[in-house]
């Protein structure tokens, strides 16, 4: 296997490192404010096509104000969004802010206490800078490229051990549902004596595995939106990210494993099992 954490990255410039934290920091602590003053408070979701998909004015509020500020900011930087999507030119710039204002919104709109604002700039190499807002539990995750994740200004080091029993696997459904698998997975991970949480946010899901409360997590299916500001957490801590076949890509097309470097192996082989016997 290879480790995306091991791949060299191009190199950034310093400056821009460290405005693109700041503001990122900044934009990240709004979004808390927002979160925890209308969660779960009469907020009026519009379903889309999936029952598991929703979107709230809260959405397209933090993502407007996240626009407004990023265009100010970085004129020359496109951004990619959940809500608005795609400025024009992003696939081809070389860089671009991607931003998913409320990620786990069907939590957020009943109130349960398991949402995230997740905003990334992200270049070929994969995510140059990532922030998460966890707001109920009031942290702000953050990394860039080379220099270390932290919480709420707290340098995190993911501790590495092996996969162990009692330990927690992180998943999500798909779009419309389980995935392809995903009970064999479940029932791989179980004779393992090994816990599957599915908790309704990727972003969140990711970062506990930076955080090292979780020995791994596995998306079946994301949008980048969803994913690149925890995947710069979990790089930038130590942790394995694998695709599907175990290659280390950046942000990869077809699914997402990312992983404490030892429990990656056995995790992926469930998950590649999984897909093999449904």
């Amino acid at each position: 296997m290879t480790l995306l954490s091991a791949r060299p990255s191009q190199p950034v410039e310093p400056g821009l490192l460290s405005r693109a934290l700041e503001v990122a920091g900044r934009l990240a602590n709004d979004a808390t404010d927002v979160i925890t003053a209308t969660a779960g408070r009469g907020a009026h979701p519009d379903t889309r096509e999936s029952p598991f998909d929703w979107v709230t004015d809260t959405d397209r509020i933090l993502e407007r104000h996240t626009r407004r500020v990023l265009t100010a900011e970085f004129p020359g930087i496109p951004v990619v969004g959940e809500e608005f999507g795609a400025d024009h030119g992003a696939d081809r710039a070389p860089y671009r802010w991607v931003v998913d204002p409320v990620d786990g919104t069907a939590n957020y709109v009943a109130g349960v206490p398991w949402c995230a604002y997740s905003l990334a700039l992200v270049d070929a190499s994969g995510p140059v800078v990532g922030v998460v807002a966890d707001p109920y539990r009031a942290q702000i995750y953050a990394a860039a490229r080379g220099r270390g994740t932290r919480a709420n200004g707290k340098p995190v080091r993911l501790t590495d051990r092996p996969l162990t029993e009692g330990a927690i696997v992180c998943t999500e459904l798909a779009r419309k549902g389980p995935w392809p698998g995903m009970g064999e997975f479940i029932e791989r991970a179980a004779a393992a004596h090994v816990g599957v949480r599915v908790l309704g946010s990727a972003a969140l899901s990711i970062a506990q595995v930076a955080l090292g409360h979780a020995a791994a997590a596995v998306l079946h299916s994301y949008h980048e939106w969803d994913v690149a500001g925890s995947v710069a957490l979990a790089i930038e801590a130590g942790a394995a990210v694998l695709d599907r076949r175990g290659e280390g890509t950046a942000l990869p097309a077809d699914g997402l494993l990312v992983a404490a470097p030892s429990a990656a192996e056995e995790v992926l082989s469930w998950w590649q099992k999984a897909a093999i016997s449904r």
